[in-house]
């Protein structure tokens, strides 16, 4: 249902919001037990972290979480220990990639991203391999019964590395999302998706860069000799690094969805498909558990 536009603007967002609203609530219906947990663990996360952030203060979780991060910068293997981590939280269905990338800026300023961009580079080229080795009968399964990937496998390998990257690059599928995905398609091989990686480094460099500002602007004693004026500029420099990210992320979305839609010498409905198949990606990877198969299959023909 579309938006009257002669309606009055309150009611064109009220009108959107009871849409999305319907489309979620219809996805969450159509999620599988497991995945339905998974929505209600990350939900009461998300609570308890808001209400401790409430009840305990930003001053004094900025200053543990300065401390914290001093302390991993000043072990000797604390950059393994991050690195470690990246390998972890690259594996479904994990969550936290951009809050480490935040934390390598909060442990060794602007040279975690050395740290950060290795470890996403190599822990996602890693959840891609074991990923494709330990579910490569099931992803051939899903591959002949689901017609919305056989369409964005189509659709893939008619575009090659340069979609891949789009793809990559896009906020949307999600980071460890999107390793399943590619792990999930079988046009992809390891080299295109490493390479494909690489694209994510300039975000990767804005959110450590982001860490290392809020890190100066979380400890008590770097706060307290700064003049209002650093502390108006740091807050900035933070907030405006974020909104850059968030923007550059949306228009690359718009742009991969509108290459995906109009791909020469590909059908209009198998261009479709392929771009319901990437947002659908959190919930019909193959390799992220038991779905619904599509029991219909386009012709490829």
């Amino acid at each position: 249902m579309a938006a009257d536009p002669t309606q009055s603007l309150p009611r064109q967002l009220f009108v959107k919001v009871k849409v999305l609203g319907g489309a979620a609530l219809q996805r969450y219906k159509n999620l599988n037990i497991y995945s339905k947990l998974f929505v209600w663990a990350t939900l009461c996360l998300y609570i308890a972290l808001g209400s401790t952030f409430v009840l305990v203060g930003p001053d004094r979780i900025g200053q543990n979480l300065y401390n914290f991060a001093q302390k991993i910068s000043h072990y000797p293997y604390g950059w393994l220990l991050l690195t470690s981590v990246f390998f972890v939280i690259s594996f479904p269905p994990c969550v936290g990639h951009t809050t480490l990338i935040t934390l390598c800026g909060y442990a060794y300023g602007m040279k975690g991203f050395y740290i950060a961009a290795g470890g996403s580079l190599l822990g996602s080229a890693v959840t891609f391999a074991v990923l494709r080795l330990l579910f490569s009968r099931r992803l051939r399964k899903w591959s002949q019964s689901s017609e919305k990937w056989q369409a964005l496998e189509t659709v893939i390998a008619a575009k090659g590395l340069p979609l891949i990257m789009l793809i990559r690059a896009s906020p949307f599928p999600p980071w460890v999302y999107s390793n399943a995905l590619f792990a999930s398609i079988h046009s992809v091989a390891l080299w295109q998706f490493f390479l494909a990686t690489f694209v994510v480094f300039p975000k990767i460099a804005i959110f450590v860069f982001v860490g290392s500002r809020l890190a100066s602007l979380s400890d008590g004693e770097q706060r307290s000799h700064m003049d209002t004026t650093t502390k108006i500029l740091n807050v900035s420099i933070s907030v405006g690094g974020v909104l850059i990210a968030a923007i550059a992320s949306w228009i690359i979305y718009r742009l991969m969805r509108k290459e995906i839609l109009h791909l020469q010498g590909i059908p209009p409905e198998i261009d479709e498909l392929a771009a319901e198949a990437i947002e659908e990606a959190e919930e019909g990877a193959p390799l992220l558990g038991h779905h619904n198969e599509s029991r219909t299959r386009y012709d490829s023909s």
